[in-house]
């Protein structure tokens, strides 16, 4: 049987299959962020890190105005976001040429980015959040990241949930109009997470939350059956801290580099990180072993 090609283009900028796994620079402009070594707040720090991001290889930046982390209480204001969102979005333009990224599931949120120069939406809800968005990306002809979001509870394992629910999302998305070659899909590391034990599992297949992400980037190769490119955010998140035993993010970039590597030998094609230079190195050597 011929292996389906995997090809898409975010904002003019082509992936999948063949080409490169391109690198995303993330910039936080919420100090509410987990992790406090990414956050700039102002236009001249923005500019200066997008700047640093793009000279040490980043294909695009990704702004985020509101942390989402989903364990955590840390939601601002729209009309704080959208200040945030507009500001930094400005000072990134200014600095750099390549395509811009927002991190948002709001909708006014998102269009105030557009309109201020960003050209894709990256929505950890996978348009569930508010069914304006799809309608939004779908009216602008923006590119999305769309991520794996569940409204209900589901049995099963890490990978069952996550297809299932970004097969949602991408009939959300074909019925809004959103061109399937503009749709990079995301399994949501992070986000799929409870305290202890217990996930709506049987018994025999019941995980901790930092064990479920470690067994999405084991799977990955799974997600090709939606026939769409792939993108995870692995960067100092918290399974890595609970997996090594470090409770700070400044202190998670080996074990950051290390499942990245793997995610990259796995089949992911983009790759949202807060330390470019670093991930870029750990992404082209595993893309060197994977292609022998």
């Amino acid at each position: 049987m011929t292996k389906r090609m995997v090809y898409g283009e975010l904002a003019g900028l082509e992936l999948g299959d063949g080409y490169p796994v391109r690198v995303m620079g993330a910039i936080n402009v919420s100090p509410e962020s987990f992790y406090k070594g990414s956050v700039k707040t102002t236009p001249g720090g923005i500019s200066e890190l997008a700047a640093t991001m793009v000279k040490e290889g980043a294909d695009m930046i990704d702004v985020g105005g509101t942390s989402t982390a989903p364990y955590l209480a840390t939601e601002v204001p729209l009309e704080e976001e959208i200040r945030r969102l507009t500001i930094a979005i400005g000072a990134v333009r200014d600095a750099v040429e390549v395509p811009v990224s927002v991190d948002t599931p709001r909708p006014l949120a998102a269009r105030a980015a557009l309109e201020a120069g960003a050209s894709i939406v990256n929505d950890v809800s996978g348009l569930k959040h508010d069914e304006g968005m799809a309608k939004l990306i779908a009216k602008h002809g923006a590119s999305a990241i769309l991520m794996a979001h569940e409204t209900k509870h589901r049995p099963g394992g890490p990978m069952r949930r996550i297809l299932a629910a970004l097969k949602e999302t991408l009939e959300l998305a074909a019925k809004a109009g959103i061109p399937e070659g503009k749709i990079v899909i995301d399994p949501g590391l992070g986000f799929f997470r409870k305290e202890g034990r217990g996930f709506g599992f049987s018994p025999a297949e019941e995980l901790p939350w930092y064990a479920w992400d470690c067994t999405v980037i084991r799977e990955l190769g799974q997600l090709r059956s939606l026939g769409r490119p792939s993108c995870i955010s692995i960067s100092r998140k918290s399974f890595i801290g609970k997996v090594l035993g470090l409770e700070k993010p400044e202190e998670r970039l080996v074990g950051s580099l290390a499942a990245t590597a793997i995610a990259v030998f796995n089949g992911i094609h983009l790759v949202r990180t807060h330390d470019v230079s670093a991930t870029i190195q750990a992404v082209r050597m595993a893309e060197s072993i994977r292609r022998l």
